[in-house]
């Protein structure tokens, strides 16, 4: 609670957050929300996590499609992010993103208790995705990977470049790793262009202390592959080099569960559902179609028979 007396909170962009759909987190910062609400009763909860650096708002459409099928879709911007209170792009423990993600996903199951949940998750999102449904695996009915982290890429984080980040994050963690090059985001210029231009996402550098947060969140998530067995789908572009595909190739073969899918795209790079319009309208097709496939038969029925 705020300071008797004490200015009301306001986003980094200035707004006030009584002004703004937010929850508040177990530390008091304020994420920003957003909500895609069908108009009758949702047949399912669809929660969708973001990546390093960006905000809810580039998921607009993969959420409209969705909302077509009557599920409700909700997201926030992780903290340090977007519109969200706290320090940008910059977290001392990767933990908070699915503490503050298991937050939000009870919030909306406490109003909507009757459906299942599926998550959808995007990059650094994806590895969100995958650690909140270990902490919870009976939660959820589902969940959808589109080029998630789940390894670092081992070219590049060789034995003594981990050794040499660990000494870095002890000495100087805030040091600039370098920035997100856009150029791979999609080979759509028209993406790629948007996203230069879209002044809520961080285009600063990544600093070793948050590098070091990833790779222990990828540390965590080679831990956890052999007891998943909720139902996924991931889908990777084979040409990305912002997420490895090595690590996606590996969840798939190595997670146990039954009901598990990969698909992969020739060309394609990390943002699949802003890639050309072709595969965009491809992969929006192929996450939307899983999901409606598992939704109960009952809940369909009554969908059709309205």
């Amino acid at each position: 609670m705020p300071e008797p007396g004490a200015a009301p909170p306001r986003s980094p962009q200035g707004v006030l957050y009584s002004d703004l759909p937010h929850i508040v987190n177990a530390d008091g910062l304020h994420l920003f929300c957003r909500y895609w609400e069908p108009t009758g009763p949702p047949r399912a909860l669809v929660f969708v996590a973001h990546g390093a650096g960006e905000h809810s708002g580039p998921y607009d459409e993969i959420a409209q499609r969705l909302k077509e099928q009557s599920l409700l879709v909700f997201a926030h911007d992780h903290v340090g992010h977007g519109q969200s209170e706290g320090d940008r792009m910059n977290i001392k423990d990767f933990q908070i993103y699915i503490r503050d993600s298991l937050q939000h996903i009870d919030l909306m199951k406490s109003r909507h208790p009757d459906v299942p949940t599926f998550i959808v998750g995007h990059s650094m999102g994806g590895a969100i995705s995958i650690l909140t449904a270990c902490e919870s695996p009976s939660d959820f009915a589902g969940v959808v990977l589109i080029a998630p982290m789940v390894q670092m890429n081992p070219d590049s984080a060789t034995p003594f470049k981990v050794f040499l980040a660990k000494v870095l994050n002890r000495m100087l963690p805030s040091l600039s790793l370098g920035s997100i090059d856009s150029r791979w985001i999609s080979r759509d210029k028209k993406q790629v262009e948007a996203y230069n231009a879209d002044k809520l996402i961080y285009h600063g550098g990544i600093r070793v202390s948050f590098g070091m947060q990833l790779m222990e969140a990828a540390a965590r998530i080679e831990r956890a592959i052999p007891s998943i067995c909720w139902p996924f789908l991931i889908l990777h572009g084979e040409a990305d080099k912002l997420c490895d595909i090595r690590g996606s190739k590996m969840m798939y073969k190595n997670a146990p569960s039954f009901d598990k899918k990969i698909s992969l795209f020739e060309g394609g790079y990390h943002a699949l559902h802003h890639e050309l319009p072709e595969m965009a309208e491809s992969v929006l097709k192929e996450v939307t179609s899983w999901i409606t496939e598992r939704l109960p038969a009952a809940t369909s029925a009554q969908t059709q028979a309205s």
